[in-house]
């Protein structure tokens, strides 16, 4: 099933013995695993008991689901980590009788609900307990979005929120944040809490609260280049250093940029749509569009020029010429002349 499938399921109190809940995406684990703790759980929380299978055996964690809560009502485990479902299982200093998971599963308890938690991208479905797992207990993959789908993401989670999203705004907020929903909720949590409910989040807000992203932050520095800004972009790389962000990495994320304003260039030389681009290229629609922006203010000789700098700084640096830090500062300089 899909994760809004399981969350709507959720959400109605239709609450299943067993959980599988698989992927990468942490915001959509987490959000099922809330929900079903609002249906399950009482307020106390003595019956919520959490298990990491990476340290406790799924038998004991099965021997505890079938023990009758103490206090009554229903007893909600949350078994975290079952790293036997992947294709290559880790050594563990035990076993897990996976057995008696296979035999719970087709016989679960009607006062406990078990919740199992994988945070891996996929899981081997050609095992046994994995079969098992799909066949009788309610399965949802939580990996993360598409691309294509952030902006709506993006706009469903703000009027969650109770807040409004300006379209210059929405704009930087998706050149600026990942798929990685966990993410979108807490740079949009930041942004509701400073605005208030009924808000509106605007460009400005968004520029200045929200965590910078290598792309977001290469976008910044492509538009200090244009405006041949050399003050704003080295403010910029600075904010980078701080951050962590090495100047090989920034040099090639600069490369991209250039690379994909030179492409977009000359595919609309050639009288290409915008979707006829992002479909040759393969990127983003919002790096598409603002390539399309940005390749209005180049020439070729200058996008390939800009590319050739690139090149010599990225090679200078890696055969060890000059400081990459020196040599990035440099790159700027050159890049704003």
């Amino acid at each position: 099933m899909t994760y809004m499938d399981v969350l709507q399921q959720v959400k109605q109190k239709q609450i299943a013995p067993v959980y599988l809940l698989y992927g990468t995406e942490s915001y959509f684990i987490q959000n099922i695993t809330n929900h079903i703790t609002e249906a399950v759980a009482d307020e106390t929380g003595e019956n919520l008991l959490v298990y990491d299978l990476e340290e406790t055996p799924i038998q004991d964690v099965i021997t505890d689901a079938e023990t009758y809560p103490f206090f009554g009502g229903t007893k909600l485990i949350m078994a975290n980590n079952p790293s036997f479902l992947k294709p290559k299982q880790e050594k563990l200093p035990f076993e897990h009788d996976l057995d008696v998971l296979i035999n719970y599963l087709q016989q679960p308890v009607d006062y406990s609900v078990i919740v199992f938690t994988a945070p891996y991208e996929k899981i081997d479905q050609r095992k046994k307990v994995s079969k098992m797992l799909k066949q009788h207990c309610v399965t949802a993959e939580c990996n993360p979005i598409k691309d294509y789908e952030l902006k709506n993401w993006i706009k469903n989670l703000a009027g969650a929120m109770k807040v409004r999203i300006e379209d210059d705004a929405l704009e930087t907020l998706e050149s600026e944040l990942s798929t990685n929903l966990h993410q979108v909720w807490n740079e949009l949590t930041k942004l509701a809490t400073y605005t208030g409910e009924n808000g509106v989040i605007t460009k400005e807000m968004a520029e200045n609260l929200i965590a910078r992203t290598e792309t977001g932050s290469s976008l910044r520095l492509v538009d200090a280049v244009i405006d041949r800004d050399l003050h704003k972009a080295v403010s910029i790389y600075k904010d980078l250093e701080k951050m962590k962000e090495d100047p090989i990495g920034l040099v090639a994320l600069l490369a991209f940029q250039f690379r994909t304003i030179l492409r977009v260039k000359l595919l609309s030389q050639k009288g290409y749509t915008q979707f006829q681009m992002q479909k040759q290229i393969g990127a983003h629609p919002y790096v598409i569009k603002m390539a399309g922006q940005r390749e209005r203010k180049f020439s070729v000789d200058r996008l390939e020029n800009i590319m050739d700098q690139l090149t010599r700084t990225d090679a200078a640096i890696k055969q060890g010429k000059m400081e990459k830090e020196l040599a990035f500062e440099l790159l700027l300089h050159e890049l704003t002349q």
